[in-house]
């Protein structure tokens, strides 16, 4: 059966010819945690998961799963599985063959291989599938066998590298939620590498976000969308993303205000890390859903007018862009009342839900 393990990478450090990949990263993964690992093209988030399998040698710092160190173990001795972005399935074997390949290399009883392809099979929805070849597969179907392949091996960590990535929307959508379901029976530990924050967000249980091989921030997704760590978080999460206005910090009548283009918001509430400091220039960030706006009727108070750029409509709701002094502002908005491009709105922010920024190191104020 399958034991739970939980993985500590320490001060890890992997360069690849003269380039540093990974710089001095630190990561705990608690045994039954869905972690998933994020961040763009080439920011190492595969070269971490393949280091913890076992493929890639680090150059300093050290790797525990379960307590023990495997920095230099074999991966066939870390009780890891591993899942590609690429199915790999053997062509002339059917999916039963395909699923049990390693178990029969290794030399495990035919009852208990048995036992473990159909306890696989019944929880990915294999059963009926597995006399076929994978030339009979549909791209999702494949993608279960190599899922159930790693499923059979009983592992104590189970490693997905972009699985879903090949797979048209809405086979994606279909196996995020399957994969959800899996970790909900097997309450296993999961590491899953992606570049798709709504992989991410509807997955994880916690999500280090990753930039230049180091983790920016690590946390449940609703902590790293609703307080991102810096500019990078803030405008890497989020379709579209974070909304920024430059400015700077006043006091004013016992109260603390953001002050930029005309703009004054009262951030007396914020939490601040530290006393803040009213002589450096900030960033204001604000989630598109925590932009309101209105269409104008009328003679009103221009000061936080602005006007329609775009309208795009997304069934159960849209996403209006506007121009506010020369900025463009993402609006996600449920109401129904027509506005057409270049329609002039009155614009509100939600001061309850702000981010602060400092504007030089770009980290959260």
């Amino acid at each position: 059966m399958t034991k739970l393990a939980n993985v500590a990478v320490r001060n890890l450090r992997i360069e690849l010819g003269a380039n540093t990949v990974i710089k001095d990263l630190d990561l705990d993964v608690r045994a039954g945690e869905f972690v998933v690992l994020l961040g763009p093209s080439g920011c190492g988030k595969s070269t971490l998961l393949h280091s913890i399998a076992g493929l890639i040698d680090v150059t300093d710092g050290s790797i525990e799963i379960g307590g023990e160190d495997m920095t230099w173990a074999d991966p066939k001795d870390r009780g890891v599985a591993l899942v590609f972005q690429s199915y790999a399935l053997y062509p002339t074997m059917n999916v039963e063959r395909n699923m049990s390949f390693a178990l029969r290399i290794n030399g495990t009883p035919k009852p208990e291989i048995e036992r473990r392809v159909k306890r696989a099979a019944d929880m990915l929805q294999l059963g009926p599938l597995l006399a076929r070849k994978p030339a009979q597969l549909s791209g999702g179907q494949r993608q279960r066998v190599a899922i159930g392949r790693a499923l059979v091996r009983e592992a104590d960590v189970f490693l997905f590298d972009e699985p879903l990535s090949n797979l048209d929307a809405k086979l994606r959508t279909e196996l995020r939620r399957e994969l959800k379901q899996l970790h909900q029976q097997l309450g296993a530990t999961m590491i899953y590498v992606t570049h798709d924050q709504v992989e991410a967000m509807t997955l994880a249980t916690r999500m280090a976000v990753m930039k230049g091989g180091v983790i920016q921030q690590f946390g449940t997704p609703a902590e790293v969308y609703a307080r991102p760590d810096n500019l990078f978080v803030a405008t890497f999460l989020g379709t579209p993303p974070m909304n920024l206005l430059r400015g700077t910090l006043a006091a004013d009548e016992g109260k603390l205000w953001f002050r930029g283009l005309d703009l004054a918001i009262d951030v007396t509430h914020y939490a601040f890390k530290g006393a803040p400091d009213l002589t450096r220039p900030c960033v204001l960030g604000v989630r598109p859903e925590d932009v309101h706006a209105r269409g104008r009727g009328g003679a009103q108070d221009d000061r936080l007018s602005g006007s329609v750029t775009l309208v795009e409509p997304m069934g159960n709701h849209r996403v209006l862009w506007l121009d506010y002094h020369g900025v463009q502002i993402a609006s996600i908005d449920q109401d129904k009342a027509p506005l057409a491009s270049g329609a002039p709105v009155s614009i509100e922010i939600d001061a309850q839900h702000v981010s602060l920024f400092d504007e030089a190191s770009g980290e959260r104020l």
